[in-house]
C-alpha cells in the first residue's frame, strides 16, 4: 500500500510538473509581447480580405483552432492545409488576404510553396515562430518570435509548450483584433446561434411573451386580481391613460394585503410605483443577471415606458432557455 501511494504521489508531482513548464513557457511568452505584436495585430485590422492560416503537423492543429477564433470572433478567417496548397489550394489566396504561418522551426518545408507564392503576388505574411533567422522569419512581413524554452515533453521532442505558446498567441491576436473592432455581445450571437451560449445570447424580443396582464390606473383590486389570474403570470401590471407602465401589483404583494385590503380599493395604493423595466433588444444573459440582483421572478418588457411583452423566469427554465 506504501508503495502505491508513493506512485500516486510521483505521477501527481510529474503531471504538475509538465504544467509548470508549460506556465513558465507562457510567461515568457508574456514577457517577450512587444511592439511586434501590436504591428501584426494592424496588419490584420487592415486586411481586407480574409485571413490564412497555416501550418504542418501539430501547428497545423494550432492554426486550426486560431482560423476558428478569429472566424467566431467577426474576422473571416480559414485554415489552408501547406500540402493540399502544393496541389491547387494555393487558389485561396487572394491579393488582399493575408496569411498567418505556425512553424517552431521556420523551416517546415510544406510552407516553402505558399512563402513563394505570397511573395510572388506580394500578399503580407505573419510568421509565428521560434527561429529568427528561418526561411519563415525571412519571408514575413512580420515575425512574431516564440521564446525559446525546452518542452514540456520528457524527451524535450514533442510539440507541448511551443504549441502552448502558438495557441496563447493566436488568442492574443484574435482578441485584440476583436476589442479594436469593438464586436459586440450581439454581433458575437450571429456567429454562434447554437447551444447554451447561443440561448443566452438571444434578445429578449426572441423570448418573450406578449399576451400582457395589464389595467389601466383606478383599476379595483378586484379587477386586477381577475386580470392577474386570467394571464397566470403572478402579477399585473398598472399603466395610465397614454399606455406608458407606472405600477406593478404582484401574487405575493396580495397575499400581503389580502387581510387589509378592500377589493373596491383602488390598485394604485396598493401597486410599486416606477417597477423595474427592460428593453427589447437586451440579450437573455442580461437579464438574467437583472433577475438576480433584484431577486425577481418576472418582468415587463417596455419601449419608451409602453409595455409590449413579458418574461417570466419559469417560461425561460420550461422552454431550456437557461
Amino acid at each position: 500500500m506504501p508503495q502505491k501511494n508513493a506512485t500516486a504521489w510521483s505521477r501527481t508531482s510529474f503531471a504538475k510538473s509538465i504544467l509548470s513548464k508549460e506556465i513558465a513557457g507562457l510567461q515568457k511568452l508574456k514577457d517577450s509581447l512587444d511592439s511586434n505584436t501590436i504591428n501584426a495585430v494592424d496588419l490584420i485590422k487592415k486586411c481586407k480580405g480574409k485571413l490564412v492560416i497555416t501550418g504542418i503537423g501539430k501547428s497545423g492543429h494550432i492554426a486550426l483552432k486560431i482560423a476558428s477564433t478569429f472566424a467566431s470572433t467577426g474576422t473571416q478567417a480559414l485554415f489552408m492545409h501547406p500540402s493540399e496548397a502544393n496541389h491547387g489550394d494555393l487558389g485561396l489566396i487572394h491579393k488582399n488576404d493575408l496569411v498567418i504561418a505556425l512553424s517552431n522551426s521556420g523551416e517546415s518545408s510544406e510552407l516553402f510553396e505558399t512563402l513563394n507564392y505570397c511573395k510572388r503576388f506580394n500578399i503580407n505574411v505573419i510568421g509565428i515562430t521560434s527561429n529568427s533567422k528561418s526561411t519563415l522569419a525571412k519571408f514575413s512581413k512580420q515575425t512574431l518570435l516564440l521564446p525559446k524554452i525546452r518542452e514540456a515533453c520528457p524527451l524535450g521532442m514533442a510539440p507541448t509548450t511551443s504549441t502552448m505558446m502558438m495557441l496563447a498567441l493566436g488568442d492574443v491576436l484574435a482578441m485584440s483584433t476583436l476589442k479594436i473592432k469593438e464586436f459586440s455581445l450581439k454581433e458575437f450571437h450571429y456567429y454562434h446561434p447554437g447551444g447554451k451560449l447561443g440561448q443566452k445570447l438571444l434578445s429578449v424580443s426572441e423570448v418573450m411573451g406578449v399576451n400582457l396582464p395589464l389595467v389601466y390606473s383606478g383599476s379595483s383590486l378586484a379587477e386586477s386580481v381577475i386580470k392577474m389570474s386570467e394571464n397566470r403570470l403572478g402579477c399585473v401590471g398598472i399603466i395610465d391613460r397614454k399606455d406608458n407602465l407606472i405600477g406593478i401589483f404582484t401574487d405575493g404583494d396580495l397575499r400581503r394585503s389580502f387581510t387589509k385590503a378592500n377589493h373596491e380599493k383602488s390598485i394604485d395604493e396598493l401597486m410599486h410605483c416606477d417597477p423595474i423595466m427592460i428593453e427589447p433588444e437586451l440579450l437573455l444573459a442580461d437579464l438574467l443577471k437583472i433577475f438576480k440582483k433584484n431577486r425577481i421572478p418576472s418582468i415587463f418588457v417596455c419601449r419608451k415606458r409602453k409595455p409590449v411583452g413579458f418574461v417570466h423566469l419559469h417560461d425561460l427554465l420550461k422552454n431550456e432557455l437557461i
